[in-house]
């Protein structure tokens, strides 16, 4: 069994086994193949990407083989979903197979996603799909690379086999990667059965590896939380991210980007887009994420209550709105580079997006398009150029005096738009293209350059690629 030279530990098998299960991976399909592996991933576990070329290195990433040292284990939580409590649920189809302790000292989890299924599965068959593999190994790279806190990923493994989701699919693994897989939704398992000692061991244990200066000050690490959380979705507003499915057991302890799956990146702007064409109700449309985050941390809280006291929760949660609206705030003010406050930047600010909401102008361009010719901005518009040069004209008077030659490392070119997405996985299942899914991997790591002969993956979408809809499958 090989190790890689990886530096591995047992870090969360240091819990009471009734927050998790050991067990091997199923070993799905019977001829899996590399379709792609991630060298900048590979770096965060001090793995040499030469390994990629290693037979053996596939069977590991595709659950056919273990890592030396490492008992392989599903995680049991419990969550809230589409706002409904929805009891035990856990690691369906992922397997935690490697933490690995880097030389920054940093634990990273190695975990397998659609390598089988396990007791938490369900009614699932503990697989994933092409599609959905690819779309998460992109986004979680593409979010990193906007400075995003996220989830990675390492390879992406073909099974060989045939999976049933609306439609027969072609099946495979992901690799992924982060600091830690622990959930809003492991608290609440435990709360919600009445065993309030495995909250506290659990607070515990993640205090000490990933707050290790809040140590024993469980109201200081939810306080902590309640700003991470904050944080993240202030970015994704600032970016036009929509997740798609912010249940409990989708929130990450450390407030990072996780479980990528109906997500999009507005095209057109539209405040009520909705991602996720299983969610009828809008419930995680993209105005409503704030909102919905702070619901998750009030779940939470409440999973939280027998460690600290009600008021003290009450007060950490209240600083949500703080975190979110200044960050918030301070991003959208750079996108437009405006690094001095001024009276009536607000309205400015708001101007825009009231503009850009009446035209459905895109999103990422709008931004973008500032540091080009004015008619290229204007373009946007459509029959709105009257409001637009009258806003334009307002933006450079504001801005004669910032210094604007940033704003091409802040407004990024390239999205991970639905279409492009699509574009990288029709290649992968139609064709057996990988050079296309390693063309657009590549752009999406460097989002804010120019990427010669690859100026389309920055458009809105062609319209034949206008209509496509992404659910809770994908």
């Amino acid at each position: 069994m090989p190790d890689f030279g990886l530096n591995l530990e047992n870090h969360y098998a240091r819990l009471p086994e009734d927050f998790y299960t050991r067990m091997p991976a199923e070993k799905v399909g019977t001829a899996p193949h590399l379709i792609h592996a991630n060298a900048s991933a590979a770096a965060l576990l001090d793995l040499d990407p030469v390994v990629f070329n290693d037979p053996r290195f596939v069977e590991v990433v595709a659950g056919h083989r273990p890592l030396e040292g490492f008992s392989p284990l599903a995680m049991v939580y419990s969550g809230h979903q589409f706002g409904v409590w929805a009891g035990q649920l856990g690691d369906g189809r992922a397997l935690l197979i490697g933490q690995v302790r880097n030389a920054k000292g940093e634990l990273w989890d190695i975990q397998l996603k659609g390598a089988g299924k396990t007791p938490y599965s369900r009614f699932g068959d503990g697989r994933a799909v092409m599609r959905s593999t690819i779309r998460e190994y992109l986004c979680s790279e593409a979010m990193a690379a906007l400075g995003i806190p996220t989830s990675r990923a390492l390879a992406i493994v073909a099974t060989g086999e045939t999976v049933r989701r609306e439609t027969a699919e072609p099946g495979a693994v992901l690799t992924r990667l982060a600091q830690s897989h622990v959930r809003f939704g492991h608290f609440e398992h435990f709360f919600h059965r009445g065993q309030k000692d495995q909250v506290r061991q659990l607070a515990d244990h993640v205090i000490e590896e990933y707050f290790p200066a809040l140590a024993g000050d469980h109201a200081a690490w939810y306080g902590e939380v309640v700003k991470r959380t904050a944080v993240m979705v202030a970015q994704w507003q600032a970016v036009g991210f929509a997740h798609g499915v912010m249940n409990t057991d989708n929130m990450s302890i450390l407030g990072l980007t996780i479980d990528y799956g109906p997500y999009g990146f507005m095209d057109a702007y539209d405040p009520g887009f909705v991602c996720n064409h299983t969610d009828e109700q809008g419930r995680y449309s993209f105005v409503n994420q704030p909102v919905i985050a702070h619901w998750n941390l009030r779940a939470l809280a409440l999973a939280l209550s027998d460690l600290i006291p009600t008021p003290i929760l009450i007060e950490k949660l209240a600083t949500f709105e703080e975190h979110f609206g200044g960050t918030y705030h301070a991003l959208m003010r750079a996108k437009l580079g405006l690094t001095r406050e001024v009276e009536g930047d607000n309205q400015l600010i708001g101007g825009l997006l009231a503009l850009m909401a009446k035209t459905r102008a895109d999103y990422t361009l709008s931004f973008r398009n500032l540091i080009g010719e004015d008619g290229d901005w204007l373009a946007l518009f459509g029959d709105a150029n009257s409001e637009a040069e009258a806003w334009l004209s307002r933006y450079r008077v504001r801005t004669e005096s910032e210094d604007l030659s940033g704003l091409d490392r802040i407004n990024p070119r390239y999205v991970l738009r639905n279409w492009v997405a699509e574009t990288a996985i029709r290649a992968v299942e139609d064709r057996g293209n990988v050079a296309t899914l390693d063309r657009i991997f590549k752009i999406v790591q460097s989002p804010f350059e120019e990427h010669d002969g690859d100026e389309a993956f920055a458009a809105p979408p062609p319209p034949s690629m206008c209509d496509l809809e992404v659910s809770c499958s994908s």
